[in-house]
């Protein structure tokens, strides 16, 4: 029987490594192509992990929250025969040169020092045997924090061969940033009895490290418009319960919202960019992230890619499905990755109006408030009249480093006119 390793596959755009959480098979195991043999963390998603192989596992190369490199070798798989399938997770090089299991973390370790090459003090680079190694996120993560390469290296690491991980680098950050007490440490107490000290769990460290650096990165400024959602709620309000019994479904105004935004985007393209140091990157697709709630109370923004490539009935669709998915943490990486600009539906939880944060590296954002009923002028070819409409706010955060104040206000009014000028007489097949 011939014993093959596996590699681990990327786990999505700008994924260098990831943290393993459970070896789902054990040595022994049998397996079967696409079937999840370990599940791991990244600092986007969680998600399982298939095997490429049909086989057994001959031996597993990592354990339990080991920091794995995308490309190296997780598992040793014996073969069920000579003739198998397998996943093709590392993209053919187009010569004849075989790809070694070093060769994915090499590119992705030189692509990672080009991109954050910069004047401050150099670190020990992996070049030899001897030079320390220390993976992308380690490396950004000192950086960001300004831990110079001797600072770096007085560092006890916990990794395999005494490697330094994300964790041993953000505790000794915390070490560094705490006054050490005199006396011996005892539990936290509240000094009234009616305070709770709760640790944040993995995700919130995380919603909180992106949402601190999107501050900080963006030059964040915020426009708000009025809109007349009273079209839309009645056109919805016709056509719910047929779409309901034909598809077994609903129809939020989710997808509504999105299409709007997806019209605006295409006639508005410079708001579907990112930045890249002095450069402004346009993107060629439109991927719609929208942020969804989950039932432990954070967030996460899976993405609807292409999302001009479906009609009103597939976005609600995809909605839908996405918003399931991630309620039921069955997100898997390339959900959550790629998004080129990103709505938040804050009118879900009664807000009128918010001021969003811009998902990195994306520029802009978008939240959508409650609709309410509201006594509004109407202007007629008659005169002006006092009448009762639907009415919603709408926030769009943009980052004013690359969108002027012309740009993101027109885009907003073209997403306004698009949803005021909706078509109630359309149907969803």
């Amino acid at each position: 029987m011939k014993i093959v390793e596996m590699m681990m596959p990327p786990l999505g755009e700008s994924i260098m490594e990831c943290t393993v959480l459970h070896l789902l098979r054990n040595v022994g195991d049998k397996v079967s192509l696409d079937d999840s043999i370990l599940e791991v963390a990244t600092d986007k998603v969680d998600t399982e992990v298939p095997c490429p192989y049909d086989g057994v596992i001959a031996e597993w190369l990592v354990k339990q929250d080991d920091i794995v490199a995308i490309g190296s070798a997780v598992a040793r798989i014996e073969l069920a025969g000579d003739d198998h399938k397998e996943i093709d997770f590392i993209p053919k090089n187009s010569s004849s040169e075989k790809l070694t299991a070093e060769t994915p973390v090499e590119i992705l370790e030189k692509d990672f020092q080009k991109a954050v090459s910069q004047k401050a003090e150099t670190f020990p680079q992996n070049t030899n045997d001897t030079a320390p190694f220390y993976s992308p996120l380690v490396l950004s993560i000192a950086r960001e924090e300004k831990i110079g390469a001797n600072e770096l290296a007085s560092i006890t690491g916990t990794g395999a061969e005494n490697r330094i991980t994300k964790t041993d680098i953000l505790s000794y950050l915390d070490s560094r940033k705490t006054v050490k007490p005199v006396v011996e440490p005892v539990k936290a107490v509240s000094l009234n009895g009616g305070n709770e000290i709760i640790e944040m769990d993995r995700m919130r460290k995380m919603i909180s490290q992106r949402m601190t650096e999107s501050k900080n990165i963006s030059a964040h400024v915020t426009s708000f418009i009025e809109t007349d959602m009273t079209t839309v709620v009645r056109w919805r309000e016709a056509v719910k319960n047929d779409y309901r019994k034909r598809s077994g479904d609903s129809i939020t105004f989710t997808p509504i919202l999105i299409e709007a935004v997806v019209k605006a985007i295409k006639d508005y393209p410079m708001i579907n960019i990112s930045v890249e140091g002095d450069k402004i990157v346009r993107k060629k697709d439109i991927n719609i992230g929208m942020a969804v709630a989950l039932p432990d109370g954070n967030l996460i923004v899976p993405v609807i890619h292409r999302a001009d490539q479906y009609d009103l009935a597939g976005l609600a669709r995809k909605v839908n499905e996405l918003a399931k998915k991630a309620r039921e943490n069955k997100l898997k990486a390339d959900d959550v990755s790629g998004g080129t600009y990103s709505v938040s539906n804050i009118g879900a939880f009664s807000n009128l109006m918010g001021t969003p944060i811009i998902v990195q590296p994306q520029v802009a954002i978008m939240a959508f408030g409650a609709i309410k009923k509201k006594p509004a002028v109407i202007e007629t070819l008659q005169g002006d009249l006092i009448g009762i409409r639907s009415l919603m706010f709408i926030s769009h955060s943009y980052d004013h480093r690359v969108v002027d104040g012309s740009l993101g206000g027109m885009f907003l009014k073209k997403v306004n006119d698009y949803l005021e000028n909706f078509d109630s007489h359309r149907t969803l097949i």
